[in-house]
């Protein structure tokens, strides 16, 4: 079973243990690549902001989106 977590280590002592579980073969260290975003996802965007500068008032307050989807 192979899954994928990140870990943020706070203390020493996990440092260490990450590093037996290393050196036991149990996990795999792999270093996040920093990726770009996609130019779709930025045309998207400027899509959207553009939408909301023509067309101000179809935003609606934060407060009334939220009691929307509160869950009781």
């Amino acid at each position: 079973m192979s899954e994928v977590l990140h870990v943020i280590i706070k203390k020493a002592y996990a440092a260490s243990l990450i590093e037996h579980l290393r050196k036991e073969e149990a996990v795999e260290i792999v270093e996040e690549s920093v990726t770009e975003i996609p130019e779709w996802q930025k045309n998207a965007v400027r899509k959207t902001l553009l939408q909301v500068q023509q067309n101000p008032g179809s935003l609606q307050a934060w407060d009334i989106v939220r009691q929307k989807y509160k869950t009781a």
